[in-house]
């Protein structure tokens, strides 16, 4: 019999983790980071809920860290085995891993430097050697590949659209399909296309579905209209508009957008930074792979011949000091960490600025906070207050809203569903839809529940 036991992302978004124990072996889908609230976040400093030597294999639907980000640890802690992801997922998964560990270390180390941690020697989650190692286990394979993670065990690759190599999984195994969604993308999403309807798939016995947007719609409102209607009275009135966005993903989609913007004359010709190394190398990967997004390769170059790539931390500082108008786009999205939060903290203040949050933020990031009205952030140690306008772009998610999903299960044959990657309300709802409209027996997920097959 095989089993199926939900170690996270089960009553929350984040820390996606599910344990497969089927045909004599164990293979773990998914090994995010627990992210957002305190309490979530310190999951990850406990000791994984199986022995990492007792897995056989990991299959990773995409490389968002809260997909992929604990596989350093994992390997450290004793798991041999291969990581089985997509051609695009091992390519970005090159600049995410070691870009975590290294920002964990620097995190580590400013805190012990400036004594701002609770904890009297200060250590990362896990270092730089670790992810090395972790990329190391990668084994690559096209999206639309089936492998046999472990014998008796069958894995194919469906495309999810929602950022570059994401993939659905579809598992069968003893006679029966599991298939887990990962993160969907949207049918109208501006850079990636749209994720395999499920319909197409055939019958599926049990569905694990994801539900970050479930008890929302995303609005009819052209992301285009949005940011040119925010970034124009900032940078007229010689402000300076900062994006927060996640390196890989949302800083394309952004760059698009703005760059089409700027062609037309719809926002004034003013200076335009992605101040984020990974974003920069990451936006060079989607040249490789035009069979998964939309964008024309001449369109693509044109984008980064308008855009003024920042990779050296002088000159990163240096535009703290630079002075506006101008937009910076700088990772991380929720402002969790990385470059952005410097500018945060250089020009929160100033009631000329804007900061513009384009897509979800986790309950417990900063990102969240700024959502909700707080008008000062914890940064590096101290609080600074936030005077610039603060907009959300509520038009630039890259994940399904639950018409998107509702439509996306649509047609097809399903035994049964268990909704995770969802706060408790949109899991409710998406639940709850799911019952009335399609008639599909769901349940919510709960953490360290185990499920049969």
């Amino acid at each position: 019999m095989a089993t199926l036991t939900f170690w996270g992302a089960a009553g929350t978004v984040t820390g996606s983790r599910f344990v497969l124990d089927a045909a004599g072996g164990r293979v773990l889908i998914d090994c995010g980071l627990f992210q957002g609230y305190k309490v979530l976040r310190e999951r990850n400093r406990l000791a994984f809920p199986v022995s990492p030597d007792s897995i056989d294999a990991v299959v990773v639907t995409h490389a968002h860290l809260d997909h992929s980000g604990y596989l350093p640890a994992l390997v450290r802690d004793g798991f041999r085995g291969a990581v089985h992801v997509t051609d695009g997922t091992r390519e970005l998964l090159g600049l995410l891993l070691p870009d975590s560990a290294y920002l964990q270390e620097e995190e580590a180390r400013s805190a012990a430097k400036k004594g701002y941690s609770k904890h009297q020697r200060p250590t990362p989650l896990y270092r730089t050697a670790d992810a090395d190692r972790a990329l190391q286990a990668l084994e690559a394979h096209p999206l639309r590949a089936t492998i046999e993670p472990v014998p008796g065990v069958r894995v194919t690759f469906v495309p999810a659209g929602h950022i570059l190599g994401a993939s659905q999984l579809t598992i069968e195994v003893d006679g029966r399909v599991l298939h887990v969604s990962g993160d969907l993308g949207r049918r109208d999403d501006a850079l990636m296309l749209p994720p395999t309807p499920l319909a197409e798939l055939g019958r599926i016995d049990r569905l694990l579905l994801e539900g970050t947007y479930g008890d929302r719609r995303h609005p009819d409102a052209d992301p285009a209209d949005e940011l040119a209607e925010a970034i124009t009275p900032v940078v007229r009135r010689g402000g300076i508009v900062i994006i927060p966005a996640f390196a890989v993903g949302r800083a394309q989609t952004l760059l698009l957008h703005l760059h089409r913007l700027r062609s037309s004359g719809r926002i004034p010709d003013v200076p335009v930074y992605l101040n984020s190394p990974m974003a920069v190398d990451a936006s060079i990967l989607y040249r490789h792979h035009p069979e998964e997004h939309r964008i024309a390769a001449s369109e693509l170059a044109a984008m980064y011949r308008d855009v003024r790539l920042v990779r050296d931390v002088d000159d990163s500082k240096l535009l703290n000091l630079r002075g506006g108008p101008m937009i910076i786009v700088a990772a991380s999205g929720m402002l969790t960490g990385g470059r952005v939060l410097h500018h945060i903290a250089a020009y929160g203040d100033d009631e000329r600025n804007a900061i513009l949050l384009a897509g979800y933020q986790a309950g417990g990031t900063r990102g969240a906070a700024l959502q909700r009205g707080d008008r000062s952030l914890r940064i590096f140690g101290r609080e600074h207050p936030i005077r610039a306008t603060v907009i959300t772009l509520s038009s630039m998610s890259a994940h399904a809203d639950a018409d998107g999903i509702i439509d996306w299960m649509r047609g097809a044959d399903i035994g049964d569903a268990h909704v995770v990657h969802a706060e408790p309300d949109a899991a409710d709802a998406l639940r709850r839809r799911i019952a009335m409209e399609l008639g599909v027996p769901v349940r919510v997920a709960e953490q360290a529940q185990r499920v049969e097959v």
